[in-house]
């Protein structure tokens, strides 16, 4: 999938135009690309979301593309949407932007299908995945970024291209665009274009093992992950405190109810993530602020990890960080082979990761001693700020770690529970199944 992002088209001395500006800034740039399709075929939705109707994308275009045998590039077909960025410039759908504001969600998606042989029409599922993520966008207010802009929680987007599950993993553990840079090199994979094959069934790694997976493993090595967070199940438990205690962040955890991170603290963790993904010679937390900054998109734009019920519940003056003697991490399986790559490709870089769990207000940040800004130090390496812990880990430690945690960084599924502890260090952690999370009072 790629995003296009036409302009905001405002009419000129407001005036109305006969085709509407959004409309006519991606039909052009179609016509452009296609100057002897004028009509292709679309999927419309029956009913407009603006009428009420449960599909976000007006319009789905679908062209025929006959490749380019020099290129080796193979004929496809190629899928173009309408409805995330402002088609009509009347409010309709999107509030109407200035033209140097972005238009809508400021991004459309284009997707590239390889036409098999005898095919005269495309297939239309692709459209139906197109309008399954645009109702993600339009319902959660999350949007998505290419990967060479580097993404937050799996809302990662390629230019067109479709990966298998390994692919998918090597890009969380390096990153996306060194993955796609390998599939462009890889005719079946995708090729130059990065068209997707439905029928493919090798990845990358089966078709050249050795050399792709060693490309993967330098990049790690020497550039780390640009991955900095994910959605995940998880919890976390204060080992320092007795249960009984009133204010024990027990009261985070399984089998009881939820605290809430507050809205300067979400604020936080956003731009924690968000800073996370720029490669700057210090990694650095930045400092709570309820103000956001100019390039930021509006508030009315909900940010990957901005939760629904973030509001405070305590001013947030009043939440003082504690520092914790021994705490109790809790992950479900898919969080807990991110690991490693949480400890080999973000903290022995000098950078953080975090986890944030879908099942509340949740986080759990690991820092490494080169991130600045973090209110876990090496003195007191465990620090809570409400229901946010910070772990921060030694270079020494977390080679222990990686080396205790290896059997997390495999293909093969690991028996459940399963527990890790650092008596020493006073750190214990647990990879529990799915269940544990999804039925807590059980």
């Amino acid at each position: 999938m790629d995003e296009a992002r036409p302009t905001s088209g405002a009419p000129a001395h407001g005036l109305v135009p006969l085709f509407p500006p959004g409309l006519q800034a991606i039909y052009g740039e179609c016509r452009r690309l296609y100057p002897e399709q004028a009509n292709p075929l679309q999927v419309t939705a029956i009913v407009k979301y603006w009428l009420g109707g449960p599909d976000p994308l007006d319009y789905i275009s679908m062209y025929r593309n006959s490749g380019c045998a020099a290129q080796d590039i193979q004929e496809h077909w190629h899928y173009v949407s309408f409805g995330l960025s402002d088609l009509y410039g009347d409010n309709r759908v999107h509030e109407f932007t200035a033209a140097d504001g972005p238009s809508g969600f400021g991004f459309e998606l284009t997707f590239r299908l390889k036409r098999e042989v005898g095919e005269t029409a495309p297939p239309t599922w692709p459209a139906e995945l197109m309008q399954g993520l645009a109702r993600y966008v339009f319902q959660s207010e999350n949007t998505f970024y290419t990967t060479n802009s580097n993404t937050l929680w799996h809302s990662e987007l390629s230019p067109d291209c479709g990966c298998v599950y390994r692919e998918l993993q090597a890009a969380q553990q390096w990153n996306g665009q060194g993955i796609l840079e390998l599939m462009r090199g890889v005719r079946v994979a995708g090729g130059p274009w990065l068209i997707t094959d439905m029928r493919r069934g090798e990845t990358i790694f089966d078709i050249d093992p050795h050399l792709q997976q060693e490309r993967v493993d330098q990049g790690i090595e020497s550039e780390g992950s640009n991955l900095s967070g994910v959605s995940a199940k998880c919890v976390w438990d204060d080992l320092s405190r007795p249960p009984e205690d009133e204010e024990d962040s027990r009261s985070i955890c399984i089998g009881s109810q939820p605290r809430r991170l507050s809205e300067k603290d979400t604020e936080q963790i956003r731009e924690t993530l968000r800073k996370g993904l720029e490669f700057n010679s210090k990694a650095a937390l930045p400092p709570i602020s309820s103000q956001r900054q100019s390039h930021e998109r509006p508030q009315s734009r909900k940010d990957s990890l901005e939760s629904e019920s973030s509001a405070a519940i305590v001013p947030h003056e009043l939440v003082r960080t504690r520092q914790l003697e021994s705490v109790h991490l809790k992950f479900n399986q898919e969080a807990g082979t991110l690991l490693p790559l949480c400890l080999r490709g973000r903290l022995l870089h000098g950078r953080h990761f975090t986890f944030k769990s879908i099942n509340g207000d949740t986080a759990i940040t690991f820092v490494s001693t080169g991130v600045e800004g973090a209110f876990a130090t090496e003195e007191h390496p465990y620090a809570a700020h409400g229901p946010w812990l910070q772990i921060l880990l030694t270079e020494e430690f977390v080679e222990q770690m990686l080396g205790d945690l290896q059997e997390l960084n495999t293909r093969e599924e690991t028996k459940l529970p399963k527990e890790y502890s650092w008596p020493e260090k006073k750190l214990t952690i647990s990879v529990l199944p799915d269940s544990v999370f999804d039925n807590p009072l059980q």
